[in-house]
């Protein structure tokens, strides 16, 4: 355990039980949260390198425009 989370986990033993709990809940539930983007992001790599090189294909052809912030 690395010494920033040690002090994260000294500060939050002297919160309340109830604000705790609440602490782990949220930390619990951003790791779960992660983890869910993880496999979802990795599964989405073949997709993710179609629509790259559709995009690439389009702009070659001509089909794209340049963005102009101003028009947005």
């Amino acid at each position: 355990m690395t010494k920033l989370l040690e002090k994260a986990f000294a500060e939050a033993s002297r919160l309340s039980e109830k604000e705790q709990d609440a602490l782990a809940r949220a930390l619990l539930d951003e790791l779960a949260s992660e983890r869910r983007w993880d496999e979802l992001f990795s599964s989405s790599h073949d997709v993710l390198g179609e629509l790259a090189q559709e995009a690439l294909d389009e702009h070659r052809a001509g089909r794209t425009k340049e963005l102009d912030p101003q028009k947005l």
